[in-house]
């Protein structure tokens, strides 16, 4: 499976508007972060996006994203559904209904934020997505590739996780259960939230994130939804080894 980083940064986005800081200003594209998301190429063909950014169609034209089989929701937080509404060029394209995946919290908040995309047929003459939501509850297949969702906590809030193979991708959150730390076992590649040095009531900060990727050992650990206190060279330049900030564009390869 390749993993495409869509974006990497936290809902501000990086850069920040009207901010004068070293990192909002970098020459480095590396410091430059659309919100979080991730594209997934399965080894059957099978192309899944997880969640759909605000930056979605910059994201599809930036990296040429042609085919979407099927969307991955963590969660409902604005940054992670608001370009939904981009979806409608892939029904165009192929003529079908595209089908999406959450928690039933996150689907009925789509339901609620997008109400105009559930209305009867034609009452808004047409224009609108085409989704089919799906409920998850347990582990599913897109087509031969198994999709395991995870429990995190994101503040108070129950959010999901995703492992696919050796593969982890854990955005938003600031603790991880038991019951799912066992589930992360054996991985080659983590995917964690590292939102800043500071601490944060909703997210874990690099330093908690470090000491949680020391517990699970995977062979790459990848950090995500980063914001603008954290310069790529110099915070990469700190991290033990196996460990770096993901940047927009990255691509790895997994089992």
């Amino acid at each position: 499976m390749q993993v495409l980083f869509l974006g990497t940064g936290t809902s501000h986005g990086v850069p920040m508007i009207g901010c004068d800081c070293a990192v909002c200003h970098s020459s480095d594209p590396r410091d430059s972060r659309l919100r979080p998301s991730i594209y997934l190429h399965c080894d059957d063909g099978m192309r899944i996006l997880v969640d759909t950014t605000p930056d979605l169609r910059q994201q599809a034209l930036r990296y040429d994203l042609r085919t979407v089989d099927a969307v991955l929701y963590t969660h409902s937080h604005a940054d992670h559904i608001l370009g939904l509404d981009e979806v409608r060029r892939y029904n165009h394209m192929t003529r079908a209904a595209l089908p999406v995946y959450g928690d039933a919290a996150t689907l009925a908040d789509i339901r609620r934020v997008f109400s105009y995309v559930f209305e009867p047929a034609g009452a808004l003459g047409g224009g609108v997505p085409d989704v089919r939501l799906n409920t998850i509850v347990g582990p599913f297949c897109l087509g031969r590739t198994e999709i395991r969702p995870l429990r995190v906590l994101h503040g108070g809030r129950p959010v999901l996780a995703f492992r696919i193979g050796t593969f982890a991708y854990l955005t938003d959150c600031n603790e991880i259960p038991p019951d799912t730390m066992a589930q992360l076992q054996g991985l080659e590649v983590l995917v964690l939230d590292a939102l800043r040095r500071r601490p944060h009531p909703t997210h874990f900060s690099l330093d908690e994130s470090v000491g949680v990727a020391r517990q699970l050992g995977a062979r790459q650990t990848l950090f995500t939804h980063c914001c603008h206190d954290l310069g790529h060279a110099e915070t990469c330049a700190s991290l033990p080894e196996g460990m770096a900030l993901a940047y927009d564009g990255q691509q790895v390869a997994c089992t």
